[in-house]
């Protein structure tokens, strides 16, 4: 394959690896494990532009109020991935509590996974509105008018 033909680094990977999704190199938040400290500020604390690219992250005031849609989305898939994955493997009855032991391990999972869902709630939000650009060096950054 010749430098021309290089593919660039992957959509999924960059996404799941909080990349920058103008170049997917740069990182789009400072501390790598949100789980470090359990405090919001820290969870998403977010470089203002691509340390790579110096792609802007905020786009306009106010632009990450529409990631609680995307996390409200990504947390009913998990949970019907969850409902699924019980049904098969231990199924439900009208004659146990298996239901309710169901919903008390699908809020755990839930609240255990909360941190790193708001972060891929943000990169997917962010990937929405700004696309992969392998001249990125070369040409100027995304913004909105």
């Amino acid at each position: 394959m010749s430098e021309k033909q290089k593919p660039g680094p992957g959509l999924l990977s960059s996404l799941l690896g909080l990349q920058c999704p103008r170049c997917r190199k740069g990182d789009l938040f400072i501390h790598k494990n949100p789980y470090k400290k359990m405090k919001l500020s820290y969870m998403l604390e977010m470089y203002n532009n691509c340390p790579v690219c110096n792609q802007k992250y905020e786009l306009e005031t106010g632009f990450w109020y529409g990631t609680g849609y995307v996390s409200y989305g990504l947390t009913v898939a998990i949970s019907a991935a969850s409902f699924v994955a019980w049904w098969i493997i231990l199924g439900f009855s009208l004659y146990d509590n298996r239901i309710f032991y169901w919903l008390i391990a699908n809020g755990v999972l839930l609240i255990v996974l909360q941190p790193w869902l708001m972060r891929v709630s943000r990169a997917l939000y962010l990937y929405f509105f700004v696309g992969y650009n392998e001249n990125y060096d070369k040409e100027e950054t995304v913004k909105f008018t």
